[in-house]
């Protein structure tokens, strides 16, 4: 048998305060995207889902180091997860301490059909500066561009080219990488100049506007696959369209 593919999200928002609702306004808004969606369950440290019947109550109350443990479905046969954690800003731009939510779901077809709707739910819930979601498969390749090897710089794979690490990007807004769903914030927009008409005619047929002035851009109809040489082609584009994401854009 294969292992079922996944799809990884992950957002970048401004660091927690408190009890931060964000924490949970960004479940909901993956619940409200993905048709029948409960995240009602935690797990035990043996892997057992044990049920929450006040999940957010919860939630709430375990927040810390800024952010919130796992909750899940529940259900083994498709499982999918949801926590946050902080970024220290020793690994950020501006030192600034960041939030991050991260999900993990299955590569299905319903999964498939509202992924967008599923990355603007979580990160509008968030309030993110910028995040994307990716099948695994492409995200390990993409992590290339910044993971460095033994000999020093990052090597990247495919002919992607090289980003710089998340601390020696100019500004949190800015998107350290692209995926296949790629959400960009007002700010993030601005940041790296979408859209341009003129430029942006292609990509702009897969995007769509959030309800707080950002964008979910969509790279590819299918989700990406860089082993499809058309796959590999439109996310070359989109970095020479977008030279400020990852840092590579001239001071």
């Amino acid at each position: 048998m294969t292992a079922r593919k996944r799809l990884g999200l992950i957002v970048y928002a401004p660091a927690l305060v408190g009890r931060d609702r964000r924490t949970i306004e960004s479940v909901h808004g993956m619940e409200k995207a993905l048709p029948g969606l409960r995240l009602e369950w935690r797990l035990s440290n043996g892997g057992r889902p044990i049920a929450l019947p006040l999940r957010d109550e919860w939630i709430l109350e375990k927040i810390e180091d800024g952010g919130f443990p796992l909750v899940c479905n529940g259900d083994q046969g498709f499982p999918v997860t949801v926590w946050g954690r902080e970024r220290s800003g020793l690994f950020s731009p501006g030192g600034q301490d960041l939030f991050e939510v991260h999900a993990k779901l299955p590569l299905d077809k319903p999964v498939i059909e509202s992924a967008a709707a599923v990355l603007e739910g979580v990160a509008e819930g968030a309030r993110a500066l910028w995040g994307e979601a990716t099948p695994d498969d492409a995200a390990v390749d993409i992590a290339y561009q910044t993971a460095p090897t033994l000999a020093g710089p990052p090597s990247p794979r495919r002919g992607l080219p090289a980003l710089r690490c998340f601390e020696h990007i100019r500004a949190p807004e800015i998107p350290y990488y692209l995926g296949w769903l790629n959400y960009w914030s007002a700010a993030a927009a601005q940041a790296i100049g979408f859209p341009d008409p003129a430029r942006d005619a292609e990509l702009l047929t897969r995007a769509r506007r959030t309800a707080s002035g950002g964008w979910v851009v969509q790279l590819t109809d299918a989700p990406l696959d860089l082993d499809n040489p058309a796959h590999l082609d439109a996310l070359l584009r989109a970095y020479e369209r977008f030279p400020e994401i990852g840092g590579r854009a001239a001071p």
